[in-house]
């Protein structure tokens, strides 16, 4: 099994403390004026979705997690679970909205494809694209000289709002990084 030790800790590593696997969300390598570098860290659970914080030293090792990770479809929200289908079985499953997580969710449109995490056959997590394409739904109009580059909300198809430079209209496709939310550019 793979080791994770103080140095190999960065946004997305997935480790294993007692028998429950973690991802990094946040880090933070500290380097004291007296005393040994550390690193504190913000790690979610991936089978609860709580998130801690820990400080990890330099002879910290953690295992890295047996997981299974499979492509399966967005159906729908039935309104108390996100309902998911197997793309090679047509298996379905339903996780919770905590399970997938806010800052998923909120890109997240019926029929995208996304990697579901499992642990000991138990659905844990829901990894969506990196970078996804959507269409703008609601914005407010552009008016003259707001060519500064400012920005302005817009609402996507999916629900999530993201500042776009005011060229942007309702309508548009636009291209999102769901890591950061953040606009990226025109979709071509």
């Amino acid at each position: 099994m793979a080791v994770v030790g103080m140095g190999d800790i960065k946004k997305g590593v997935r480790l294993e403390i007692d028998s429950n696997p973690y991802r990094v969300t946040e880090f933070q390598h500290v380097k004291p004026g007296k005393g040994a570098a550390f690193v504190r860290m913000k790690i979610k659970n991936l089978s609860t979705g709580k998130v801690i914080e820990k400080t990890v030293h330099a002879g910290d090792k953690f295992e890295v997690p047996e997981l299974e990770q499979k492509t399966m479809q967005y159906l729908y929200d039935d309104g108390e679970m996100l309902q998911f289908m197997d793309t090679t079985t047509y298996d379905q499953i339903g996780l919770t909205h905590e399970q997938v997580g806010k800052e998923t969710f909120d890109f997240m449109i019926d029929g995208m494809e996304a990697e579901i995490l499992f642990h000991n056959g138990q659905a844990i997590s829901v990894e969506i694209p990196q970078t996804v394409i959507l269409k703008v739904i609601e914005t407010p109009p552009n008016f003259k000289g707001d060519s500064q580059g400012g920005k302005k909300p817009a609402t996507l198809e999916s629900g999530a709002v993201v500042q776009v430079p005011f060229h942007i209209i309702e309508g548009e496709m636009i291209k999102v990084d769901t890591v950061e939310g953040k606009y990226l550019e025109k979709a071509k």
